[in-house]
């Protein structure tokens, strides 16, 4: 794998305004393994863009389905 260290990481907010979802969402769905990819570097919590842009495309549903949010 080669790295490359120019590449931008996303905070949480970031990622959170851009799925129009709350910073506590993002979290909560981290915690039960359902959200984007992430890293964490020490106690930070980071996103690569491509994983956020991958996770979206994955999120398809069916035409005229609910999906219902377990909070």
């Amino acid at each position: 794998m080669e790295l490359n260290t120019r590449q931008r990481l996303l905070n949480e907010r970031e990622v959170a305004t851009s799925c129009s979802i709350s910073v506590l969402t993002l979290r909560k769905w981290r915690s039960i393994k359902r959200g984007p990819k992430f890293i964490k570097i020490s106690t930070l919590v980071r996103y690569r863009p491509e994983d956020i842009d991958a996770w979206i495309a994955e999120q398809n549903s069916a035409p005229g389905a609910v999906q219902e949010v377990k909070q």
